[in-house]
This record gives C-alpha cells, structure tokens and sequence, in this order.
C-alpha cells in the first residue's frame, strides 16, 4: 500500500500498489490498524477543511427568486505543514513492527501527505527463524503534489426577505473502472441587515451561513490486488459543518468584497473491505473487513475575498484562514 490518497471530489480514495497491503498484514491486523490510523490522520482532516469551504461569495442574500449556479474549486494547501507530513513511529506501540535501522527506537515516518522515504522495517517470530522485510509507504509530497482539491457545483436561490437556500453536488462519477466519488450538501443563509428599514441604504449586508457536506467515495480492487480474497475494496465517507458569519459590501457595481469567521467540524471514515489471506513469515491467515480508519477535525476558520459583477457572469476568489488554509474560487451564473 504505496499510499491511501483522499484527492476530494476530483481523485478518489485509492491504493497505490496492493500488493503493500500484504506488507502491513505480515506485522498483524492490530499493528496494520495503528499504523494506517497515524497514515491517514492527516489526509483525513485536510479532505474535512477543503470540502467545508465555498460556501458564500458574499453577505447579501438573493431576493425572492433571485438565483445563482456556481462551479466552485478549492486547493488546500500543506507544503509547509511539516507537523502534517509525519508522525513518531514507536517499535514498543507495536506488537511485531520493528525497525531495519536502530531497532526499538522511535523515529520519524511518512504520513499520507509526507514526503519520507526508505524507511525499512521488519517482523520476525519470537525465536528469530523468519523474518521478513518491506518499506513503508511514503505521501503526497513524495510525489511533488502539497495540496488537497476538491470541486463541486452550486446552486442558491432566494427565498423570503433576507432568506436564501443552498445546495451543492458533484455526481456520482467513475474513473479506472473501479472507482467512484460523489458529493452532496445543502445549507442556509440569513442576511439581518434585511430586517432593517434602511436596509437598502446600507453599504454593507451581514449574515450567516450554515453549510452540511457529505462526500463519499469507493474503490473496489479486487482484480488488481496480489492478495487472495474477494470483495476487496475502500468505503470512505466524509461529513462537514461549517458555521460561518459575513459582512461584504454590496454598493459598489463592478467589484464588491467579502470576508467572514466561522468555525467547521467534520468526521471522515475509511473502511477497509472484504476477505484477505494475509501470509507472514511465521503465520497465515485470513482476515475480513480488517479495519476501519476515523477523524474528527473542527477548528475556527477566517476568510477574505472579492467578487467580480459582469452581468450575469461573476468571479470570485477567496482565501480561507484556518489549520489547513484553503484557496476557494468560482465561476458563478446568476440573477438577482
């Protein structure tokens, strides 16, 4: 298992060779699940931030049947995020895990965002008669990719004074045969300057935003993989909340801008499926739905951008403050 990428809404959660997945088997299932926890963390709670995004390019909601459809791309960005990129492997948190160097000393490894390779370890029996040798997987970075994207279509309509109703989604698509992605949320917005009788003579709007996404992606490998089984593949799901209040101006023709605080919580879940014959130097066994792998992210989020008024046409672009910052623009169609 080279490594377990979640790329949201464009790349689906998937293996890069199968046949590594043997190597974290030979160690045992517990030391596979412990491990792949560490692994994935990071992933995890950069696919959380990146999808919770986009929500709003400004404060001032949409009068009754005002209307705008948006195609809106996100890239959350971890180049630096060097605390992200890697994690502390300790030998004695393991039960047959061990390192080829420095054995029984915790070093630093790779996670699935990072960039360290060559890492050799080892499992042995008790009395030293078989081992067994592999290479933990390396991350993103490894490969020249620091960033997270994720992408969807959105629609908002305008509802009672100072009300307005949001839906995003991204169809279920498949891609390599195997794998499939899909998007869906829906969320509010509420302007209060509405309910002011100057309302209309106000330079600026303010509001808030509630925004709920649901991201779920499967990759049956099954046919690729080198292990003996059936039904093998990855479910993983990711849910989000955003909480967010806005102000923007909302005077000036051509060009308007926005910024906001909020705060996003989320939970992402990947199982790992099916029936595998693992085999080890001392053992061989058959293991069914070895794992699953959970997150949970939330942490307060501030954003800035600017909205571009052609006629029906608009462009936005924003930049999201939070622990994995986020790059957010759309191309929005629309009336108000």
């Amino acid at each position: 298992m080279k490594k377990i990428v979640l790329l949201v809404a464009l790349i689906s959660v998937s293996f890069g060779r199968a046949q590594d997945l043997n190597d974290l088997f030979v160690s045992g299932v517990n030391d596979a699940e412990r491990f792949a926890n560490a692994y994935l963390a990071p992933v995890s709670e950069a696919g959380i931030y990146s999808i919770s995004n986009g929500w709003y390019n400004t404060a001032d909601a949409k009068p009754l049947g005002g209307f705008e459809i948006s195609i809106v791309g996100n890239i959350t960005g971890f180049k630096n995020k060097e605390d992200k990129k890697a994690f502390t492997l300790d030998p004695n948190d393991y039960e047959n895990l061990d390192f080829v160097d420095n054995p029984g000393q915790a070093r630093q490894v790779s996670t699935g965002l990072g960039d360290i390779e060559g890492v050799r370890v080892f499992v042995e029996d008790q009395n030293g008669l078989f081992r067994e040798e592999f290479e933990l997987p390396s991350g993103l970075a490894a490969e020249d990719f620091n960033f997270v994207p994720s992408g969807y279509i959105q629609a908002s309509v305008g509802l009672v004074k100072g009300l307005e109703v949001k839906a995003r989604f991204l169809p279920k698509i498949k891609f390599d045969d195997d794998a499939k992605i899909g998007l869906f949320g829906a969320g509010i917005q509420y302007e209060f300057t509405k309910l002011l009788p100057a309302d209309k003579l106000l330079p600026v709007a303010i509001s808030t935003v509630i925004g709920y996404t649901n991201l779920a992606g499967d990759y049956d490998f099954t046919d690729s993989s080198t292990i003996n089984g059936d039904n093998q593949r990855i479910d993983a799901s990711f849910k989000t909340w955003n909480f967010s209040a806005v102000i923007s101006t909302r005077k000036i023709p051509v060009i308007n801008f926005y910024g906001g605080v909020g705060y996003i919580t989320g939970k992402s879940n990947i199982d790992l499926l099916g029936t595998y014959e693992a085999r080890g130097p001392f053992f061989t066994t058959t293991v069914e739905d070895p794992f699953s792998v959970a997150k949970n992210a939330s942490g307060v989020t501030a954003n800035l951008g600017t909205k571009l008024k052609l006629g029906f046409f608009r462009l936005n672009a924003e930049y999201n403050f939070s622990e994995f910052s986020t790059f957010t623009f759309g191309v929005n169609f629309g009336f108000r």
